[in-house]
């Protein structure tokens, strides 16, 4: 399954033994390959590639953190991986069309969203096995979602009609649904937890939600193509990539301005940031690449060739979600 691209180099970091060396492996989808590719951190190369199934695009580790699931939409399938080296564990098959997926804070419920299918799953999970608990027709195109603290709300943007929905977790049940900008995509719950941030895809700015409201209360100038969102950890700074506008920006989530904008080649989608928060790490979409930024100056540093697609990316030393 797993094919060699550097003389055994794959095996070799599957085989590393030791936490600090484990942890450097960063797993990164590559949509339209159907495979991951495994990155060794330290030396910014790929050492391998890993069949997992058609059109992998987001991924999310299991609450006990031994397994990294790599959803695959097109496979209707999950695929379980080792999250400090990428190795293949299990798959899961009969998931529909899971394109972007989550458990809740609480670890009792599993959320898929199935973009094509228009419809948004929850599932609960034994640590083993999935049970569909509530299916949620939603049109259209469920993308992204985020949490509410207490694992009680779950917020979707449909990027389809221009929406975000709220489905209440514990009746089950769709609770609102309104209007935003053109393509929402990312979504992100301010850890205050009054306000949504969402990524108008289809413009050059971060729409603000009041919860309370339910009114949009600003739209914070970004740059075109406005997607995906990840915190900083310092529970005040979230970056939010462009992919048009090939650029990510930092917003301060008091102020709800942006206090920084960091050119990155190829469609910057998803992102993530080193446990020292010293390194942002971005698949650069249309340019099979992964790049990555130095926080410190604000300046890409490294780029490691990937193969096409890339989207989703993970590593186990990373900084906090929030």
């Amino acid at each position: 399954m797993i094919r060699r691209l550097l003389a055994g180099a794959a095996f070799a970091a599957l085989g590393l033994s030791g936490t600090s060396a484990l942890a450097q492996t960063a797993v990164v989808l590559n949509s339209r390959d159907a495979q991951v590719s495994l990155l060794d951190m330290k030396e910014g190369r790929e050492t391998g590639r890993l069949d997992v199934g058609k059109e992998p695009h987001h991924l999310y580790p299991t609450p006990d953190g031994k397994s990294l699931i790599v959803a695959n939409a097109l496979g209707n399938d999950l695929t379980f991986l080792d999250p400090k080296t990428g190795a293949f564990q299990r798959k899961v098959a009969g998931i529909d069309d899971p394109y972007q997926i989550g458990f809740a804070y609480d670890n009792k419920r599993f959320v898929v969203n199935s973009l094509r299918l228009d419809r948004v799953d929850v599932y609960d999970y034994d640590g083993a096995s999935f049970k569909l608990v509530k299916r949620f027709p939603l049109k259209s195109m469920p993308s992204h979602m985020a949490f509410t603290h207490d694992s009680g709300v779950v917020y979707i943007t449909l990027q389809g009609s221009n929406q975000v929905a709220a489905l209440d977790l514990r009746k089950m049940e769709v609770m609102w649904q309104v209007p935003v900008g053109e393509a929402p995509a990312g979504i992100f719950l301010t850890p205050d937890q009054k306000y949504l941030l969402v990524g108008i895809m289809g413009a050059d700015y971060v729409e603000v939600i009041d919860v309370a409201t339910r009114q949009t209360v600003k739209r914070i100038k970004t740059g075109m193509g406005c997607h995906n969102f990840r915190a900083l950890g310092d529970k005040r700074h979230v970056f939010v990539g462009n992919r048009v506008a090939n650029t990510i920006n930092m917003i301060d989530m008091q102020t709800l301005e942006n206090v920084a904008t960091i050119p990155v080649p190829g469609g910057p989608d998803d992102m993530e940031i080193t446990a020292d928060g010293k390194q942002l790490w971005t698949t650069s979409r249309f340019i099979k690449q992964v790049t990555v930024v130095d926080l410190a100056t604000r300046q890409v540093v490294r780029k490691i060739p990937v193969g096409r697609s890339p989207h989703g990316i993970f590593f186990v030393d990373r900084a906090p979600l929030l």
